[in-house]
């Protein structure tokens, strides 16, 4: 194990990185392209509900509800891909995505009334939870050391340009007939399904996959062209082994290996009996896909057109306009993160990120009660409430969106990953529901000024949050994350040590377990 350690990436340097590996590029991209399911469905749906709403006359409680359900659907779709990856494959399961996603948007397309349009969210919503969950985990697996935290944030780039091309989509309808624009709007979205269907059987399966199910032979050859050196494919597969319970010095193609990613001793190892590690490493999970969604960002993007509207915004034309800039400054920001990510670290991207949101929210609560109490359209004040929200946007994409993802997807150990991954997923989508099924009651209650104050105040707690509990992981091989965990920053270095110490002796015992 210290051979392994001493040898392994940990240490690179973020100035002199290797070219990055162009095959492991295009697989990433290929996995990532479904998180663009969903952005298209949170984009479109931000103006799709304005022609909705007057198509079929239903009331702000079922916009609420016809928005944020989807988000409630999903964890189903996830827990589902959880089960289903260790199964078939991450490759398939992306397949199976874009497949069920593909029918939900046919069926929203054809809905003649309410409860049909609500029928094709529920389908639409488990193709999303499966995309949402696999396309992190696959880039993960395959990403080289140096990359990783670049790869990884590529579905969360798709997520806001799938989010530019609803709000795009919603402008370009928005012409048509109030009966078929809105419907060709949520139609459009079973297009990318059917390629991304296609394309990704042209993608390797996860190394990390293969080398479980004791497909050696295949994941040495994945590892060969996903790595950026002979050197760390072979490193790579060692760590891949060792967590599997696989002898260092076994070179047969295919071994006989001991199911320990499936099954009840998987929760058992969540719930019941986690090590120190992994119950610091599930909290900061739950934590950070939790204040991800609860500072609001579902909110902003959904209600968009309902915010501009407050603030003084009064023609569609200009409302869906500007929602497409919401769009613009989230994309081109998230390309910004991409480029840092491997450069500033995951902790310091996330505490900026995490600030502005605060500041963002502050100067949107402010200037939306402003207008709220000015008998007159007061310019200034639509201006600095468009100027908050796009810099909203933009702290989040840089920091809180694309983080999220990639540092839940690389802290959990091989055996617990598709898993808690899936379960970090559900409180993810579980709380986008609840505050996009909320919104427009929250802001008919405390005013929308107000809202946007407490979304400000769950920042805060945020920030603390992710100051105290989340370690840096950038450089590190995900097999040597997990010993990151289990300590804190009040602990003394020498008590940090120490269990980190007792960490590696406890892992070491129960592979020798399992390999005996």
């Amino acid at each position: 194990m210290a051979v392994v350690e001493a040898a392994s990436p940990t240490t690179f340097d973020p100035k002199n990185k290797p070219k990055r590996n162009k095959f492991a590029l295009a697989c990433a991209i290929l996995a990532s392209m479904t998180s663009i399911l969903l952005g298209y469905d949170i984009g479109v749906m931000s103006g799709a509900a304005l022609y909705i709403k007057r198509d079929l006359k239903i009331s702000d409680v079922q916009v609420e509800i016809m928005n944020g359900i989807i988000n409630l659907y999903s964890p189903v779709g996830s827990f589902i891909a959880g089960r289903t990856s260790d199964w078939i494959g991450r490759r398939y399961t992306i397949v199976l995505a874009g497949v069920i996603f593909f029918a939900g948007a046919i069926l929203m397309g054809l809905s003649p009334n309410y409860a049909f349009l609500m029928f094709g969210r529920f389908v639409a919503g488990v193709g999303i939870g499966f995309a949402f969950l696999i396309a992190p985990v696959y880039t993960s697996e395959i990403s080289p050391t140096s990359s990783r935290g670049f790869l990884t944030s590529l579905p969360e780039v798709f997520l806001n340009g799938g989010i530019l091309i609803g709000y795009i989509s919603n402008y370009g309808f928005s012409k048509l007939p109030l009966r078929l624009g809105w419907r060709l709007m949520l139609g459009v979205g079973a297009v990318p399904s059917i390629f991304l269907a296609v394309a990704v059987l042209a993608m390797p399966e996860s190394p990390r996959w293969l080398v479980a199910k004791g497909r050696l032979g295949e994941a040495k050859r994945v590892l060969h062209k996903i790595s950026d050196s002979e050197e760390e494919a072979r490193l790579r597969l060692a760590d891949i082994k060792q967590t599997s319970g696989i002898p260092d010095d076994c070179d047969d193609d295919v071994v006989s290996v001991t199911k320990r990613s499936h099954g009840h001793s998987v929760w058992r190892e969540l719930f019941l009996h986690p090590t120190r590690a992994v119950r610091h490493i599930f909290i900061a999970s739950l934590g950070i896909h939790f204040f991800a969604q609860a500072t609001g960002i579902d909110a902003v993007v959904l209600y968009s057109p309902r915010i501009f509207e407050k603030a003084g915004i009064r023609s569609d034309n200009y409302l869906l306009l500007a929602t497409v800039a919401v769009g613009f400054a989230k994309t081109v920001s998230i390309l910004v993160a991409t480029f840092l990510l491997d450069r500033a670290g995951r902790r310091v991207l996330l505490l900026c990120s995490v600030g502005g949101l605060v500041l963002s929210l502050t100067t949107l609560g402010v200037s939306l009660t402003v207008v709220d109490h000015s008998r007159t359209t007061l310019t200034w004040a639509v201006g600095l409430s468009l100027a908050a929200v796009l810099s909203y946007v933009a702290f989040f994409s840089i920091g809180s969106g694309p983080i999220t993802w990639v540092y839940s997807s690389e802290i959990f150990p091989l055996r617990l990953r598709a898993q808690g991954v899936a379960i970090g997923a559900m409180v993810n989508r579980v709380t986008s529901g609840v505050i996009s099924m909320t919104f427009l009651s929250l802001y008919k209650a405390i005013t929308i000024g107000g809202a946007f104050f407490l979304f400000a105040g769950i920042a805060v707690a945020a920030w603390v949050f992710h100051y105290t509990l989340l370690p840096e992981t950038r450089g590190k091989t995900l097999e040597e994350i997990e010993g990151s965990f289990g300590n804190f920053w009040w602990k003394p270095k020498a008590e940090v040590a120490k269990a980190t110490a007792q960490t590696e002796l406890k892992t070491i015992g129960q592979t020798s377990t399992n390999v005996d």
